[in-house]
């Protein structure tokens, strides 16, 4: 493959303005993300250290193996919902590497409400064992938590995605034969004792562990029965008695080493055969992404750039260079994988979306995951791509990204409006991972479109009506609406309403997209077939 020939001028005024102002960025959502991760009041931690538990990232750092990456997934989820107050919506969850075994785990964070379930916890963790079943990928639960925040029940307990899709997936998971081991540290409650019950294993603390469907308060209401948490659910009870629990620990250290040995029992994963050869670092700095990405989102750029620094050797193979040109096809090497690449480089037009479409084809036919990077506007709007079928061909696009077969990996790069995050494998489209970058925005259309769209409606019903509008009463429909959208395309919202797997500094894409791309090969790959394209 040849190497791409990079076009930047890294000393123009340009590029130095963008990397200042996108470095900002990546510093701010990194400050709030260690917000996120290592902030608590003093109280809440206290709690836990006269409870004699540890902090659910100490927990990780002792079930993990030493030295090895964890790929975490939304930790700023619930960042902009629950006024703040619910960090990471309450738990952690990632893949990362146990007794050499890539697995998915699923920790509850008890420093946050008692590790309560509100509903956005519920839809993270689902997401989590979604991610699982995927990829068949192994799940460590660490259970601690305080059962579903009642106040919200109605929004987490009985529509086919809240907290009973959690249990859902663990049957499915255990039916497809792909392990699963709980930690049980704290107390599971209600529902939440189903998550070691429906585990393949579990370990259970003794003195602080405990299962129950309905603990001490609420037996002696509605039974007139009294007793203590360890008569009615704890460690001794459960794995002397009831067999619920497999396995006693005396503290949460030699419960998390007892978790690690029983991983160690599980078989490895024939892992799908895709081409690989020896990694290489990209020829280009990829701090220059900093540079590249421009600070109005609609501002174009080449993502030839953006390739170039993300890939082995920033070598890409492109496909069809002079066809379609808003959209860059074609294939490279990442962390050694083969993978196909669709990157825009504009709207996309008939030509770049019948391109995309036979170009997600060869990538099935020769089974090569697909990253999509997005900097989408849309597709082609006005009478004469009408004429020309731009439905039509915008279809077929979407058409052979629902039913391709090859894992794909999405990259919310910048903006990504209307339709056209639909032809580039949107949140709606399977990705088996998608990640946003800190200044990404994501709506059905730009903020300024949707305000005087809306203006303009408005206008003409009144107009119907013998009215007219002063510039005043335009404002006034048009700014409210204005200010909403961008609140709400903003990458801080989308990944806190779990829209994404989470933000990514630009700078750790390769590695993200590399952990992601390993994980994905654990499950086959099957045989491309698709629906009726329309001709």
């Amino acid at each position: 493959m040849k190497r791409i020939e990079s076009r930047l001028n890294t000393a123009s005024a340009e590029f130095q303005a963008n990397a200042e102002h996108n470095r900002r960025l990546a510093q701010e959502f990194q400050q709030k993300q260690a917000r996120v991760r290592d902030e608590r009041p003093q109280r809440d931690i206290d709690r836990l250290r006269s409870q004699n538990k540890l902090l659910v990232r100490e927990r990780l750092q002792r079930l993990l193996d030493p030295g090895t990456p964890f790929l975490e997934f939304s930790s700023l989820a619930a960042n902009e919902a629950y006024g703040g107050e619910v960090p990471g919506a309450a738990c952690v969850t990632g893949i990362g590497i146990v007794s050499g075994r890539e697995v998915v785990i699923n920790a509850g964070d008890a420093s946050v409400k008692g590790g309560s379930w509100y509903p956005l916890t519920v839809k993270k963790t689902v997401r989590a064992l979604d991610i699982a079943i995927e990829n068949r990928l192994p799940v460590v639960h660490l259970c601690d938590s305080a059962g579903g925040f009642l106040p919200l029940q109605a929004d987490l307990f009985a529509d086919k995605y809240y907290a009973g899709r959690i249990f859902r997936n663990q049957c499915m998971l255990s039916k497809m034969g792909v392990q699963q081991v709980s930690v049980v540290l704290g107390h599971c409650t209600a529902g939440g004792a189903y998550v070691p019950a429906l585990s393949d294993y579990n370990v259970i603390v003794r003195g602080t562990g405990a299962i129950f469907l309905a603990g001490p308060p609420l037996v002696k209401a509605a039974t007139g029965e009294e007793n203590t948490v360890d008569e009615l659910g704890g460690c001794d009870m459960h794995t002397s008695t009831s067999g619920t629990a497999d396995y006693p620990a005396a503290s949460e250290d030699e419960a998390l080493a007892i978790a690690r040995d029983i991983v160690a029992q599980f078989k490895r994963p024939q892992k799908s055969i895709i081409e690989w050869q020896p990694p290489e670092a990209p020829y280009y700095d990829p701090s220059e992404l900093y540079g590249i990405l421009p600070q109005d989102i609609k501002q174009q750029f080449d993502m030839r750039e953006v390739i170039a620094r993300l890939v082995d050797g920033s070598r890409f193979h492109e496909y069809q260079p002079n066809y379609g040109k808003t959209l860059i096809c074609g294939y490279a090497h990442l962390w050694g994988y083969k993978i196909g690449i669709l990157a825009n480089n504009g709207v996309l037009f008939n030509d770049s979306a019948l391109k995309g479409a036979h170009f997600i084809e060869l990538c099935n036919q020769n089974k090569t995951p697909i990253v999509f990077l997005q900097n989408i506007t849309g597709f082609m709007v006005g009478r004469e791509y009408e004429r020309r079928g731009i439905t039509k061909d915008g279809a077929k696009m979407i058409m052979a990204v629902s039913n391709s077969e090859v894992p794909k990996f999405t990259v919310m790069c910048h903006g990504s409006f209307g339709a056209g995050n639909y032809g580039m494998s949107g949140r709606a489209f399977d990705s088996r991972f998608l990640f946003s970058w800190p200044q990404s925005q994501i709506s059905v259309m730009g903020a300024e479109q949707a305000a005087n769209t809306l203006a303009d409606v408005k206008i003409r019903q009144l107009a119907k009506q013998g009215r007219q509008l002063s510039q005043a009463d335009i404002d006034a429909i048009r700014d409210p609406v204005l200010g909403e959208f961008k609140r709400k395309q903003s990458a801080y919202w989308s990944t806190s309403e779990i829209w994404d797997d989470g933000i990514l500094d630009p700078v750790d894409t390769r590695n993200a997209l590399g952990i992601s791309i390993s994980a994905a090969l654990s499950a086959p790959i099957g045989d491309p077939r698709y629906g009726v394209f329309r001709m």
